[in-house]
Protein backbone atom coordinates (compact mmCIF):
# COMPACT_ATOMS: atom_id res chain seq x y z
CA UNK A 1 0.00 0.00 0.00
CA UNK A 2 2.84 2.40 0.88
CA UNK A 3 5.22 0.83 -1.66
CA UNK A 4 5.40 3.73 -4.14
CA UNK A 5 5.30 6.46 -1.51
CA UNK A 6 7.98 8.17 0.60
CA UNK A 7 9.21 6.10 3.55
CA UNK A 8 8.31 8.85 5.98
CA UNK A 9 4.59 8.68 5.14
CA UNK A 10 3.91 5.66 7.38
CA UNK A 11 5.77 7.18 10.35
CA UNK A 12 3.92 10.51 9.93
CA UNK A 13 0.60 8.65 9.78
CA UNK A 14 1.38 6.72 12.96
CA UNK A 15 2.42 9.96 14.68
CA UNK A 16 -0.95 11.45 13.83
CA UNK A 17 -3.00 8.52 15.11
CA UNK A 18 -2.99 9.81 18.69
CA UNK A 19 -4.47 13.11 17.59
CA UNK A 20 -7.20 11.28 15.66
CA UNK A 21 -7.90 9.05 18.66
CA UNK A 22 -8.45 12.06 20.91
CA UNK A 23 -10.41 13.86 18.20
CA UNK A 24 -12.90 11.02 17.86
CA UNK A 25 -13.29 10.64 21.61
CA UNK A 26 -14.14 14.34 21.67
CA UNK A 27 -16.44 14.10 18.68
CA UNK A 28 -18.25 11.13 20.20
CA UNK A 29 -18.79 12.31 23.75
CA UNK A 30 -18.11 16.05 24.14
CA UNK A 31 -21.62 17.41 23.50
CA UNK A 32 -23.25 14.65 25.57
CA UNK A 33 -20.66 15.12 28.34
CA UNK A 34 -21.38 18.85 28.55
CA UNK A 35 -25.09 18.17 28.97
CA UNK A 36 -24.75 15.30 31.45
CA UNK A 37 -21.97 16.94 33.47
CA UNK A 38 -23.30 20.49 33.70
CA UNK A 39 -27.00 20.10 32.87
CA UNK A 40 -26.69 22.32 29.79
CA UNK A 41 -29.38 22.34 27.12
CA UNK A 42 -28.50 21.41 23.55
CA UNK A 43 -28.10 25.01 22.37
CA UNK A 44 -25.61 25.97 25.08
CA UNK A 45 -23.72 22.71 24.74
CA UNK A 46 -23.67 23.37 21.01
CA UNK A 47 -22.13 26.81 21.51
CA UNK A 48 -19.26 25.40 23.62
CA UNK A 49 -18.84 22.52 21.17
CA UNK A 50 -18.69 24.85 18.17
CA UNK A 51 -16.24 27.25 19.87
CA UNK A 52 -13.98 24.31 20.72
CA UNK A 53 -14.03 22.99 17.18
CA UNK A 54 -13.51 26.51 15.85
CA UNK A 55 -10.48 26.82 18.12
CA UNK A 56 -8.99 23.49 17.04
CA UNK A 57 -8.80 24.66 13.45
CA UNK A 58 -8.39 28.42 13.94
CA UNK A 59 -5.35 27.88 16.14
CA UNK A 60 -3.83 25.84 13.32
CA UNK A 61 -3.37 29.20 11.60
CA UNK A 62 -1.49 30.42 14.67
CA UNK A 63 0.54 27.22 14.62
CA UNK A 64 1.40 27.79 10.97
CA UNK A 65 2.48 31.36 11.69
CA UNK A 66 4.67 30.22 14.58
CA UNK A 67 6.32 27.51 12.50
CA UNK A 68 6.81 29.78 9.47
CA UNK A 69 8.28 32.51 11.67
CA UNK A 70 10.61 30.32 13.74
CA UNK A 71 11.35 27.80 10.95
CA UNK A 72 11.14 25.13 13.67
CA UNK A 73 8.39 22.99 12.17
CA UNK A 74 9.46 19.74 13.80
CA UNK A 75 9.81 21.25 17.26
CA UNK A 76 6.44 23.02 16.94
CA UNK A 77 4.78 19.71 16.07
CA UNK A 78 6.37 18.02 19.09
CA UNK A 79 5.24 20.74 21.50
CA UNK A 80 1.72 20.40 20.07
CA UNK A 81 1.57 16.69 20.94
CA UNK A 82 2.66 17.40 24.52
CA UNK A 83 0.10 20.18 24.98
CA UNK A 84 -2.73 17.98 23.74
CA UNK A 85 -1.79 15.33 26.30
CA UNK A 86 -1.82 17.98 29.05
CA UNK A 87 -5.25 19.20 27.93
CA UNK A 88 -6.74 15.72 28.06
CA UNK A 89 -5.25 15.29 31.54
CA UNK A 90 -7.02 18.43 32.77
CA UNK A 91 -10.40 17.10 31.62
CA UNK A 92 -9.74 13.51 32.68
CA UNK A 93 -9.37 14.36 36.38
CA UNK A 94 -12.74 13.40 37.96
CA UNK A 95 -14.65 16.26 39.58
CA UNK A 96 -17.97 16.18 41.52
CA UNK A 97 -21.24 15.78 39.63
CA UNK A 98 -23.62 17.55 40.00
CA UNK A 99 -21.02 20.32 40.10
CA UNK A 100 -21.03 22.41 43.32
CA UNK A 101 -19.92 25.54 41.42
CA UNK A 102 -21.09 25.59 37.79
CA UNK A 103 -19.04 28.63 36.72
CA UNK A 104 -15.78 27.32 38.21
CA UNK A 105 -15.94 23.76 36.93
CA UNK A 106 -17.23 24.74 33.50
CA UNK A 107 -14.38 27.26 33.22
CA UNK A 108 -11.85 24.58 34.15
CA UNK A 109 -13.28 22.26 31.51
CA UNK A 110 -13.19 24.99 28.87
CA UNK A 111 -9.57 25.77 29.79
CA UNK A 112 -8.68 22.11 29.25
CA UNK A 113 -10.42 22.24 25.87
CA UNK A 114 -8.43 25.36 24.97
CA UNK A 115 -5.13 23.64 25.81
CA UNK A 116 -6.11 20.72 23.57
CA UNK A 117 -7.09 23.11 20.78
CA UNK A 118 -3.86 25.10 21.04
CA UNK A 119 -1.75 21.94 20.99
CA UNK A 120 -3.71 20.73 17.99
CA UNK A 121 -3.05 24.05 16.27
CA UNK A 122 0.69 23.65 16.69
CA UNK A 123 0.53 20.05 15.48
CA UNK A 124 -2.00 19.50 12.73
CA UNK A 125 -1.27 21.97 9.91
CA UNK A 126 2.50 21.73 10.32
CA UNK A 127 2.48 17.94 10.12
CA UNK A 128 0.43 18.22 6.92
CA UNK A 129 3.00 20.65 5.52
CA UNK A 130 5.71 18.15 6.43
CA UNK A 131 3.88 15.37 4.58
CA UNK A 132 3.36 17.69 1.61
CA UNK A 133 7.10 18.23 1.28
CA UNK A 134 7.63 14.49 0.89
CA UNK A 135 5.97 14.82 -2.53
CA UNK A 136 7.82 17.93 -3.75
CA UNK A 137 10.07 16.07 -6.18
CA UNK A 138 9.89 14.26 -9.51
CA UNK A 139 9.86 10.79 -8.00
CA UNK A 140 6.77 11.18 -5.83
CA UNK A 141 5.03 14.29 -7.18
CA UNK A 142 2.42 12.42 -9.23
CA UNK A 143 1.41 10.40 -6.17
CA UNK A 144 0.53 13.44 -4.07
CA UNK A 145 -3.29 13.00 -4.07
CA UNK A 146 -3.13 9.28 -3.34
CA UNK A 147 -0.45 9.90 -0.71
CA UNK A 148 -2.65 12.28 1.22
CA UNK A 149 -5.58 9.87 0.87
CA UNK A 150 -3.45 7.08 2.37
CA UNK A 151 -2.30 9.43 5.14
CA UNK A 152 -5.93 10.32 5.85
CA UNK A 153 -7.02 6.68 5.82
CA UNK A 154 -4.25 5.37 8.05
CA UNK A 155 -4.63 7.98 10.79
CA UNK A 156 -8.30 7.01 11.06
CA UNK A 157 -7.52 3.42 12.09
CA UNK A 158 -7.10 4.44 15.72
CA UNK A 159 -10.19 6.61 15.47
CA UNK A 160 -12.35 3.52 14.84
CA UNK A 161 -11.76 2.30 18.37
CA UNK A 162 -11.91 5.63 20.23
CA UNK A 163 -15.73 5.82 20.58
CA UNK A 164 -15.91 2.09 21.40
CA UNK A 165 -13.38 2.45 24.19
CA UNK A 166 -15.03 5.63 25.50
CA UNK A 167 -18.45 3.94 25.66
CA UNK A 168 -16.96 0.75 27.09
CA UNK A 169 -15.23 2.60 29.94
CA UNK A 170 -18.31 4.70 30.75
CA UNK A 171 -20.65 1.71 30.78
CA UNK A 172 -18.16 -0.50 32.68
CA UNK A 173 -17.90 2.16 35.39
CA UNK A 174 -21.71 2.35 35.57
CA UNK A 175 -21.97 -1.43 35.98
CA UNK A 176 -19.16 -1.50 38.54
CA UNK A 177 -21.15 0.94 40.65
CA UNK A 178 -24.48 -0.84 40.30
CA UNK A 179 -26.10 0.98 37.38
CA UNK A 180 -27.10 0.34 33.77
CA UNK A 181 -26.76 2.78 30.86
CA UNK A 182 -29.83 4.66 29.61
CA UNK A 183 -29.59 7.51 27.11
CA UNK A 184 -32.50 9.51 28.59
CA UNK A 185 -31.51 9.33 32.26
CA UNK A 186 -28.84 12.08 32.52
CA UNK A 187 -31.30 14.73 31.34
CA UNK A 188 -34.07 13.33 33.56
CA UNK A 189 -31.72 13.30 36.57
CA UNK A 190 -30.87 16.97 36.07
CA UNK A 191 -34.57 17.81 35.79
CA UNK A 192 -35.31 15.82 38.95
CA UNK A 193 -32.62 17.70 40.88
CA UNK A 194 -33.77 21.04 39.45
CA UNK A 195 -37.45 20.31 40.04
CA UNK A 196 -38.39 20.88 36.39
CA UNK A 197 -39.83 17.47 35.48
CA UNK A 198 -43.18 17.60 33.68
CA UNK A 199 -45.87 15.07 34.52
CA UNK A 200 -45.09 12.59 31.74
CA UNK A 201 -41.33 12.99 32.21
CA UNK A 202 -41.71 12.35 35.96
CA UNK A 203 -43.61 9.14 35.24
CA UNK A 204 -40.86 7.97 32.87
CA UNK A 205 -38.14 8.83 35.39
CA UNK A 206 -39.97 6.90 38.13
CA UNK A 207 -40.22 3.92 35.78
CA UNK A 208 -36.60 4.00 34.57
CA UNK A 209 -34.91 4.44 37.97
CA UNK A 210 -35.51 0.87 39.24
CA UNK A 211 -34.76 -0.55 35.76
CA UNK A 212 -31.22 0.87 35.70
CA UNK A 213 -30.40 0.23 39.35
CA UNK A 214 -28.81 -3.19 39.86
CA UNK A 215 -29.24 -2.90 43.64
CA UNK A 216 -33.02 -2.67 43.64
CA UNK A 217 -35.49 0.21 43.37
CA UNK A 218 -34.11 3.42 44.90
CA UNK A 219 -36.02 4.79 47.89
CA UNK A 220 -35.00 8.41 47.24
CA UNK A 221 -35.20 9.49 43.59
CA UNK A 222 -33.26 12.71 44.15
CA UNK A 223 -30.42 10.81 45.83
CA UNK A 224 -30.54 8.31 42.97
CA UNK A 225 -30.29 11.16 40.44
CA UNK A 226 -27.20 12.57 42.17
CA UNK A 227 -25.53 9.17 42.38
CA UNK A 228 -26.29 8.22 38.77
CA UNK A 229 -24.94 11.52 37.41
CA UNK A 230 -21.79 11.20 39.52
CA UNK A 231 -21.00 7.70 38.29
CA UNK A 232 -22.05 8.43 34.69
CA UNK A 233 -19.74 11.43 34.35
CA UNK A 234 -16.81 9.88 36.20
CA UNK A 235 -16.92 7.26 33.45
CA UNK A 236 -16.69 10.06 30.91
CA UNK A 237 -13.67 11.54 32.73
CA UNK A 238 -11.89 8.18 32.57
CA UNK A 239 -12.68 7.96 28.85
CA UNK A 240 -10.90 11.28 28.27
CA UNK A 241 -7.94 9.85 30.16
CA UNK A 242 -7.45 7.12 27.55
CA UNK A 243 -6.58 9.83 25.01
CA UNK A 244 -3.53 10.72 27.11
CA UNK A 245 -1.97 7.32 26.46
CA UNK A 246 -2.67 7.63 22.73
CA UNK A 247 -0.90 11.01 22.68
CA UNK A 248 2.13 9.56 24.49
CA UNK A 249 2.38 6.77 21.91
CA UNK A 250 2.24 9.35 19.11
CA UNK A 251 4.92 11.42 20.87
CA UNK A 252 7.20 8.38 21.08
CA UNK A 253 6.78 7.50 17.40
CA UNK A 254 7.30 11.10 16.30
CA UNK A 255 10.40 11.58 18.46
CA UNK A 256 12.00 8.38 17.12
CA UNK A 257 11.42 9.42 13.50
CA UNK A 258 11.90 13.17 13.91
CA UNK A 259 15.33 13.35 12.27
CA UNK A 260 14.15 11.29 9.29
CA UNK A 261 11.31 13.64 8.37
CA UNK A 262 11.84 16.40 5.81
CA UNK A 263 11.83 19.97 7.06
CA UNK A 264 9.30 22.37 5.42
CA UNK A 265 11.66 25.20 6.35
CA UNK A 266 14.07 23.84 3.75
CA UNK A 267 11.61 23.21 0.91
CA UNK A 268 13.66 21.82 -2.00
CA UNK A 269 13.20 20.27 -5.40
CA UNK A 270 15.00 16.92 -5.49
CA UNK A 271 15.90 15.28 -8.78
CA UNK A 272 14.77 11.75 -9.33
CA UNK A 273 18.31 10.33 -9.47
CA UNK A 274 19.24 12.34 -6.34
CA UNK A 275 22.35 13.56 -8.14
CA UNK A 276 21.71 17.13 -7.11
CA UNK A 277 19.57 19.10 -4.70
CA UNK A 278 18.56 22.60 -5.67
CA UNK A 279 16.34 25.25 -4.21
CA UNK A 280 12.94 25.42 -5.94
CA UNK A 281 12.85 28.34 -8.40
CA UNK A 282 11.18 31.43 -6.97
CA UNK A 283 7.71 32.32 -8.27
CA UNK A 284 7.07 35.76 -9.69
CA UNK A 285 4.77 38.07 -7.73
CA UNK A 286 1.82 37.63 -10.11
CA UNK A 287 1.90 33.82 -9.88
CA UNK A 288 2.06 34.00 -6.10
CA UNK A 289 -0.94 36.35 -6.11
CA UNK A 290 -3.00 34.12 -8.40
CA UNK A 291 -2.26 31.05 -6.30
CA UNK A 292 -3.27 32.82 -3.12
CA UNK A 293 -6.51 34.05 -4.73
CA UNK A 294 -7.35 30.47 -5.75
CA UNK A 295 -6.60 29.13 -2.28
CA UNK A 296 -8.73 31.73 -0.51
CA UNK A 297 -11.61 31.14 -2.93
CA UNK A 298 -11.60 27.45 -2.04
CA UNK A 299 -11.24 28.25 1.66
CA UNK A 300 -14.38 30.42 1.50
CA UNK A 301 -16.42 27.68 -0.18
CA UNK A 302 -15.51 24.82 2.16
CA UNK A 303 -16.83 26.76 5.16
CA UNK A 304 -20.36 25.73 4.17
CA UNK A 305 -19.34 22.09 3.79
CA UNK A 306 -17.70 21.84 7.22
CA UNK A 307 -20.70 23.58 8.80
CA UNK A 308 -22.71 20.61 7.57
CA UNK A 309 -20.21 17.76 7.86
CA UNK A 310 -19.14 18.29 11.46
CA UNK A 311 -22.72 18.01 12.65
CA UNK A 312 -21.81 14.36 13.19
CA UNK A 313 -20.58 15.24 16.67
CA UNK A 314 -23.51 17.53 17.46
CA UNK A 315 -26.99 17.30 15.92
CA UNK A 316 -26.42 13.83 14.48
CA UNK A 317 -25.27 12.68 17.91
CA UNK A 318 -28.35 14.33 19.47
CA UNK A 319 -30.47 12.46 16.92
CA UNK A 320 -28.77 9.18 17.82
CA UNK A 321 -29.45 9.82 21.51
CA UNK A 322 -33.05 11.06 21.18
CA UNK A 323 -34.55 9.29 18.18
CA UNK A 324 -32.53 6.13 17.41
CA UNK A 325 -33.22 2.67 18.79
CA UNK A 326 -29.91 2.08 20.57
CA UNK A 327 -31.01 -1.22 22.10
CA UNK A 328 -30.76 -2.90 18.71
CA UNK A 329 -27.03 -2.03 18.61
CA UNK A 330 -26.26 -3.28 22.13
CA UNK A 331 -23.23 -5.57 22.34
CA UNK A 332 -22.32 -7.50 25.49
CA UNK A 333 -18.59 -8.28 25.75
CA UNK A 334 -18.07 -11.45 27.80
CA UNK A 335 -20.40 -10.16 30.50
CA UNK A 336 -17.82 -7.53 31.50
CA UNK A 337 -19.10 -4.48 29.68
CA UNK A 338 -22.03 -3.55 27.47
CA UNK A 339 -21.36 -1.41 24.44
CA UNK A 340 -24.46 0.74 24.08
CA UNK A 341 -24.81 4.45 23.44
CA UNK A 342 -25.22 7.20 20.90
CA UNK A 343 -21.44 7.63 20.85
CA UNK A 344 -20.97 4.32 19.02
CA UNK A 345 -22.09 5.86 15.74
CA UNK A 346 -18.89 7.91 15.67
CA UNK A 347 -16.94 4.73 14.94
CA UNK A 348 -18.62 4.33 11.58
CA UNK A 349 -17.02 7.39 10.00
CA UNK A 350 -13.38 6.32 10.55
CA UNK A 351 -14.31 2.70 9.79
CA UNK A 352 -15.75 3.74 6.44
CA UNK A 353 -12.68 5.93 5.80
CA UNK A 354 -10.43 2.89 6.20
CA UNK A 355 -12.65 0.59 4.14
CA UNK A 356 -13.50 3.00 1.33
CA UNK A 357 -10.16 4.74 0.78
CA UNK A 358 -8.58 1.82 -1.15
CA UNK A 359 -11.70 1.56 -3.31
CA UNK A 360 -11.78 5.27 -4.12
CA UNK A 361 -8.02 5.28 -4.77
CA UNK A 362 -8.49 2.34 -7.15
CA UNK A 363 -11.24 4.18 -9.01
CA UNK A 364 -9.12 7.33 -9.29
CA UNK A 365 -6.13 5.23 -10.41
CA UNK A 366 -8.22 3.57 -13.10
CA UNK A 367 -9.45 6.96 -14.31
CA UNK A 368 -5.87 8.31 -14.20
CA UNK A 369 -4.67 5.46 -16.42
CA UNK A 370 -7.35 6.38 -18.95
CA UNK A 371 -6.52 10.08 -18.70
CA UNK A 372 -9.96 10.86 -17.27
CA UNK A 373 -9.22 11.48 -13.60
CA UNK A 374 -11.10 14.56 -12.33
CA UNK A 375 -9.01 17.46 -11.10
CA UNK A 376 -8.75 18.09 -7.36
CA UNK A 377 -11.21 21.04 -7.53
CA UNK A 378 -13.73 18.89 -9.42
CA UNK A 379 -13.39 16.09 -6.86
CA UNK A 380 -14.07 18.58 -4.09
CA UNK A 381 -17.22 19.83 -5.87
CA UNK A 382 -18.44 16.26 -6.35
CA UNK A 383 -17.86 15.58 -2.66
CA UNK A 384 -20.04 18.51 -1.69
CA UNK A 385 -22.88 17.16 -3.81
CA UNK A 386 -22.53 13.76 -2.16
CA UNK A 387 -22.75 15.40 1.28
CA UNK A 388 -26.00 17.08 0.26
CA UNK A 389 -27.39 13.64 -0.62
CA UNK A 390 -26.57 12.38 2.90
CA UNK A 391 -28.77 15.04 4.48
CA UNK A 392 -31.54 14.37 1.98
CA UNK A 393 -31.56 10.82 3.36
CA UNK A 394 -31.73 12.16 6.93
CA UNK A 395 -34.56 14.54 6.05
CA UNK A 396 -36.66 11.79 4.46
CA UNK A 397 -35.95 9.45 7.36
CA UNK A 398 -37.05 12.07 9.90
CA UNK A 399 -40.46 12.82 8.42
CA UNK A 400 -43.20 12.31 10.99
CA UNK A 401 -40.94 12.38 14.05
CA UNK A 402 -41.95 14.61 16.99
CA UNK A 403 -39.94 17.76 17.70
CA UNK A 404 -37.05 17.79 20.18
CA UNK A 405 -39.13 19.78 22.67
CA UNK A 406 -41.96 17.23 22.46
CA UNK A 407 -39.46 14.43 23.15
CA UNK A 408 -38.09 16.31 26.15
CA UNK A 409 -41.59 16.90 27.55
CA UNK A 410 -42.33 13.16 27.71
CA UNK A 411 -38.88 12.24 29.07
CA UNK A 412 -37.73 10.42 25.94
CA UNK A 413 -39.18 8.05 23.35
CA UNK A 414 -39.80 4.37 23.89
CA UNK A 415 -37.62 2.07 21.77
CA UNK A 416 -40.64 1.12 19.65
CA UNK A 417 -41.12 4.77 18.64
CA UNK A 418 -37.51 5.27 17.57
CA UNK A 419 -35.97 4.89 14.12
CA UNK A 420 -33.65 2.13 12.96
CA UNK A 421 -29.89 2.67 13.45
CA UNK A 422 -29.42 2.01 9.73
CA UNK A 423 -30.68 5.52 8.97
CA UNK A 424 -27.64 7.05 10.69
CA UNK A 425 -25.27 4.33 9.49
CA UNK A 426 -26.32 4.98 5.89
CA UNK A 427 -25.93 8.72 6.41
CA UNK A 428 -22.41 8.28 7.82
CA UNK A 429 -21.52 6.07 4.85
CA UNK A 430 -22.55 8.76 2.37
CA UNK A 431 -20.88 11.54 4.40
CA UNK A 432 -17.65 9.54 4.52
CA UNK A 433 -17.59 9.20 0.75
CA UNK A 434 -18.04 12.98 0.56
CA UNK A 435 -15.26 13.48 3.10
CA UNK A 436 -12.84 11.35 1.05
CA UNK A 437 -13.52 13.57 -1.95
CA UNK A 438 -12.84 16.72 0.05
CA UNK A 439 -10.66 16.52 3.13
CA UNK A 440 -7.50 14.65 1.96
CA UNK A 441 -7.74 16.16 -1.52
CA UNK A 442 -8.20 19.64 -0.08
CA UNK A 443 -5.00 19.19 1.94
CA UNK A 444 -3.26 17.92 -1.20
CA UNK A 445 -4.59 20.88 -3.21
CA UNK A 446 -3.22 23.34 -0.65
CA UNK A 447 0.21 21.69 -0.51
CA UNK A 448 0.41 21.76 -4.32
CA UNK A 449 -0.83 25.30 -4.94
CA UNK A 450 0.63 27.13 -1.92
CA UNK A 451 3.81 29.14 -2.71
CA UNK A 452 6.85 27.59 -0.95
CA UNK A 453 7.24 30.47 1.50
CA UNK A 454 3.60 30.13 2.65
CA UNK A 455 3.28 26.35 3.09
CA UNK A 456 2.66 26.35 6.84
CA UNK A 457 0.32 29.34 6.90
CA UNK A 458 -1.74 28.10 3.92
CA UNK A 459 -2.25 24.72 5.58
CA UNK A 460 -3.28 26.75 8.62
CA UNK A 461 -5.72 28.76 6.48
CA UNK A 462 -7.29 25.54 5.16
CA UNK A 463 -7.86 24.53 8.74
CA UNK A 464 -8.96 28.11 9.51
CA UNK A 465 -11.72 27.80 6.92
CA UNK A 466 -12.74 24.57 8.61
CA UNK A 467 -12.74 26.55 11.87
CA UNK A 468 -15.20 29.10 10.53
CA UNK A 469 -17.49 26.30 9.41
CA UNK A 470 -17.21 24.74 12.86
CA UNK A 471 -18.01 28.04 14.55
CA UNK A 472 -21.39 27.90 12.80
CA UNK A 473 -22.15 24.42 14.18
CA UNK A 474 -24.17 25.84 17.08
CA UNK A 475 -26.76 27.03 14.56
CA UNK A 476 -27.55 23.37 13.97
CA UNK A 477 -28.16 22.82 17.69
CA UNK A 478 -30.48 25.84 17.84
CA UNK A 479 -32.41 24.64 14.79
CA UNK A 480 -32.60 21.13 16.26
CA UNK A 481 -34.45 22.42 19.33
CA UNK A 482 -36.71 24.91 17.56
CA UNK A 483 -37.86 23.58 14.17
CA UNK A 484 -39.01 20.15 12.90
CA UNK A 485 -36.16 17.65 12.71
CA UNK A 486 -36.57 17.06 8.99
CA UNK A 487 -36.31 20.80 8.34
CA UNK A 488 -33.00 20.97 10.25
CA UNK A 489 -31.45 18.51 7.82
CA UNK A 490 -32.78 20.53 4.87
CA UNK A 491 -30.66 23.50 6.00
CA UNK A 492 -27.55 21.36 5.61
CA UNK A 493 -28.71 20.16 2.20
CA UNK A 494 -28.87 23.81 1.12
CA UNK A 495 -25.42 24.60 2.58
CA UNK A 496 -23.79 21.70 0.71
CA UNK A 497 -25.51 22.62 -2.55
CA UNK A 498 -24.28 26.22 -2.26
CA UNK A 499 -20.74 24.90 -1.83
CA UNK A 500 -21.02 22.55 -4.79
CA UNK A 501 -22.40 25.05 -7.28
CA UNK A 502 -19.89 27.71 -6.25
CA UNK A 503 -17.01 25.29 -6.83
CA UNK A 504 -18.39 24.33 -10.23
CA UNK A 505 -18.68 28.00 -11.14
CA UNK A 506 -14.97 28.53 -10.34
CA UNK A 507 -13.83 25.17 -11.76
CA UNK A 508 -12.05 26.25 -14.96
CA UNK A 509 -10.15 29.00 -13.17
CA UNK A 510 -9.05 26.68 -10.37
CA UNK A 511 -7.97 23.97 -12.81
CA UNK A 512 -5.87 26.50 -14.70
CA UNK A 513 -4.12 27.59 -11.49
CA UNK A 514 -3.30 24.02 -10.44
CA UNK A 515 -1.66 22.99 -13.71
Amino acid sequence: MFKNHPKGLLAASLSNMGERFGFYIMMAILSLFLMSKFGLDKSNAGIIYSVFYFSIYALALVGGLIADKTKKYKGTIQVGIILMAVGYLLIAIPTPTPVPNLALYLTLTCFGLFVIAFGNGLFKGNLQALVGQMYDNEEYGKMRDSGFSLFYMFINIGAIFAPLIAVGIRNWWLKTNGFVYNSDLPALCHQQIGGTLTGEAAERFTKLAPEVSLNGAPADLTLFANEYLGVFNTGFHYAFGIAIFAMLISLTIYTINKKRFPDPALKKAVKKDHSAIQEAPAMDANEVKQRLYALFAVFAVVIFFWFSFHQNGLTLTFFANDYTDLSSMKLDLFGLVTLEGAELFQSFNPLFVVLLTPIILAVFGWLRAKGKEPSAPKKIAIGMGIAALAYVVMSLGSLGLPSANEVKAVGGLADSARVTPFLLIGTYLILTIAELFISPLGISFVSKVAPPQYQGIMQGCWLGATALGNQLLFIGAILYENIPIWATWCVFVAACCISMFTMLFMLKWLERITK
